[in-house]
Order: C-alpha cells, then structure tokens, then sequence
C-alpha cells in the first residue's frame, strides 16, 4: 500500500497537481498508513492552521506584497531609472549598474523575480542595447538581477524564511532539543544586508570592466539633471530609510513597518503623483497581490502540517545519520548544502523551496553548528542565484518570453554573471562574520 500511494503522489506531482496538494496529501496518506483515524487527520489540519494563524509576523507578507505590486504598476520604476542614471551615468558601466540597482529595489518590495524582469527589465533593455551595451551582456545583466534584491528588505522570503524556521524551532524544542536563538525577521533583515551589498558591488565591478573593455559613452555629470530627477522621485525616496530605518531602529517591527510602508505608498502614488486611480487600478492591483499572497500562505500552511509530521517520525536525525556517514565536518557538510540548494533553487520557486526543505535542513545545520542565521543567508543567496541557473532557472524562462529570445541564448548570457553570484555565495558561506557582523 505504501509503494502505491508513493507512487501515486509522484504521478499526481508529473502531471501537474498544485504543489500544496502534495504537500497536504503527504502527512494525511502516512496517518492514514499508520493506521490513524479521521479524527487524527483532523488533528494534523487543525495544528497546521494553530501554528498558521499564531504567527504575529504573518500580516506583513500581504502589506508588502501589496505596497511592491503598486510600485511596479505606478511609474516608480522610470522616476528611479532616470535618477539613477543622472546620478551614476557619469560613470563606466553607469546604465548596468543603474540596472542592478533598480532591479534589486523593486525585487526587495515584490518578491517576485519574474515581475522584476517584466517590469524593470522591460524598460531597461532597449536603453541599454542603444547605449552600445551588447545584447549579450544586457540580457545577462537583466536576467542574472531579477532576483538580485531577495535579500534586501522587506523581501518576502526573509519573512517566509523567519516563519518557517520558527515554526521549526518550536518543534524541536518540544522533542527536548538544545537550540540557539531563533531566525526572527529582524536578525535576518540585518544578516542579509551585507550580503545583498556584497553582490551589488561585485556584479557592479564587472559592469564596470564591461564599459571600460566596450569603451560605453557616458555622460557628464550634471546637477541640472540631478536636481529634477531627485524632485520628481522627492515622495518615494523615503522608502527604504523608513523600512529598513525603522525596523533597524527599533521605531517599527517588521508587522508594523508593513502597514507604514502599503499606506505610505498607497497615499503618495493615489493622491501625490497620482499614477493609479483608487476606484479603478488599486482593486485590480490588490487582486493581483493578493493571489500571489494566497498561494504562498496555502503552501506554508499545508507545510507546518508536514513539518509536524516528519519531525514526529524523526525524519531529519535520520538524514543526519545518513549524512554522518559520508560528511564528517561543518565544511563538506556546507559545500554539499550549496550544491543541493542551487539544484533545489532552479526547480522549484523560492517561496515553495522554503517551506518545504528548510524542515529537513535546519536540524541537520544545527548538529553540525552552523548558526541558524547564518543558514538563513545561504539558504536565500542559493535560491536566489537557483532563479538564474541553467537549465531550469525560473527568470531563463521568463526572460525569454519577455525579450523573445531563445531560451539557449539566455543559458549563455548569464553564465559570466553565475560565476561571479557564485564567487560571492563562497565568500558568504564560509566567512559567517559577513551575516553575522550587524546581529551579533
């Protein structure tokens, strides 16, 4: 009966059934195997939605979501794109790094990569092909900083990342097991911004090597385009100093700094710029958000019902044990980590990685002493850099279909971008001191 249920969940997961499905039929055929009745499986269901509805930092997923959907639609993205190209397009490589800046901001507020690659991506490319930019090197720079502001805040996946693995924590915490402090949202904030700017500034340094061997034109610096820019950006600036301000300050937590930053943005592009019309864009806009909201908060329930149901079976200290027959030190055990990660990442989207594999790593990274914080930052840099992975990266695809090119052309183009995101996750992974400076 196992074999046929097992295979039948695979079956149900090739042919295309929701992702959550599977993840809700999993603890329910498993009861069910080990003779449970239906009032246990009501048992497992009701826990899932306890453990769902007791997070405090779940709120701030739909107000974030919402806030970074209404920048997107607005015309935030060509305010930002011409103050940053009148600040920095003075400079070799000026326009690219305009590009990674302005790709990292909008990712940070939607989460979504792909809503990045439309939007900014969209605007960004046929400037930077007139620039004399290559084709190649733009649609690698494009793809490559879709998912680039994943670890900036507000991201949705630091949040996600901090729910699940306190959800974890409070599991093996039941099972008697000694643990170091939690990831909460607001360490891992702090943790991931280092690393974020580690990136930027490494991918900056070979765009700018790319407009110094391509010989790009750029422009004089000049405060008479500056100062108009900054005017027509004067309302929108104030976001990240607000965000990460405030939640750095100690002013907001994360739950209130969402509620600050959906009203802040919904006055400023409804009644200041007036760029979306409040009877008209912000329903269809909340609609949007909120099925992207929807399927993340359907997907983590159903993945607290499973976490429950593997730790109860043990599940993660007997990979453990498996394990510690082939890894016998922190170091291995980080470099396989990564490699199965970045498989992960360009299989699945980030959201439906967390909840389901964080349950299985974490309690495996806790025996062999890597700090939970620390395991958030990689976790979410392999995931992000997984997005852009060949031969099944996420943004691949969704780049293709927005510049129409081939998807062959896009494996090529961001292979010099991998190399140095790669470079990058090395340095984050072995030097903790990098994720760990502002927390501890």
């Amino acid at each position: 009966m196992t074999i046929i249920i097992t295979l039948v969940l695979i079956l149900l997961a090739l042919i295309g059934t929701p992702l959550y499905l599977i993840i809700a039929a999993i603890p329910l055929a498993g009861n069910f195997l080990q003779g449970g009745s239906a009032a246990s499986s009501a048992i497992i269901i009701g826990e899932m939605f306890d453990r769902l509805t007791s997070s405090p930092t779940l709120l701030a997923i739909p107000l974030f979501t919402f806030a970074g959907y209404a920048l997107a639609e607005s015309k935030t993205p060509q305010r930002m794109v011409t103050l940053t190209r009148a600040l920095f397009g003075w400079m070799p490589g000026g326009l690219a790094i305009v590009a990674l800046l302005c790709c990292a901001l909008f990712t940070a507020f939607t989460g979504a990569s792909g809503v990045t690659i439309i939007a900014i991506g969209g605007l960004l490319f046929p400037i930077l092909v007139n620039e004399k930019y290559s084709e190649k090197f733009s649609l690698g720079l494009l793809t490559s900083s879709g998912s680039l502001g994943l670890l900036f805040p507000p991201s949705l996946p630091i949040i996600l990342f901090a729910i699940v693995a306190l959800n974890n924590f409070s599991q093996l915490q039941t099972a008697g097991i000694e643990l170091p402090d939690a990831p909460t949202v607001d360490n891992l904030f702090k943790a991931c911004l280092l690393p974020g700017i580690l990136l930027i500034e490494m991918l900056s340094i070979y765009s700018i090597q790319h407009g110094l061997a391509a010989k790009i034109p750029t422009v004089d610096f000049n405060l008479k385009n500056v100062v108009p820019a900054l005017r027509a950006a004067l309302w929108e600036l104030p976001l990240p100093v607000l965000i990460i301000g405030g939640i750095y300050g100690g002013l907001f937590t994360p739950t209130r700094a969402a509620a600050v930053t959906a009203f802040y943005v919904l006055v400023v592009e409804v009644f200041v710029y007036r760029d979306l019309s409040l009877s008209k864009d912000i329903p269809r806009i909340m609609r949007e958000s909120m099925l992207l909201v929807g399927s993340i908060i359907v997907i983590l329930g159903m993945a607290f019902a499973l976490t429950n149901y593997l730790v109860d079976l043990e599940v993660p200290q007997k990979i453990l044990g498996f394990m510690e027959t082939f890894i016998t030190n922190k170091y291995v055990f980080l470099m396989m980590l990564n490699i199965f990660l970045l498989i992960v990442g360009c299989m699945m989207d980030i959201f439906s990685a967390i909840v389901v594999v964080v349950p299985l790593i974490m309690p495996i990274a806790l025996q062999f002493n890597v700090d939970p914080i620390h395991l958030g930052v990689i976790f979410l840099l392999n995931l992000e850099i997984g997005y852009s992975t060949p031969p099944v990266g996420l943004n691949l695809f969704i780049a293709s279909f927005r510049f129409r090119k081939p998807v062959i052309k896009l494996y090529a183009a961001t292979i010099p971008f991998l190399i140095i995101l790669l470079i990058a996750l090395l340095i984050v992974t072995y030097f903790p001191q990098l994720s760990l400076w502002l927390v501890k």
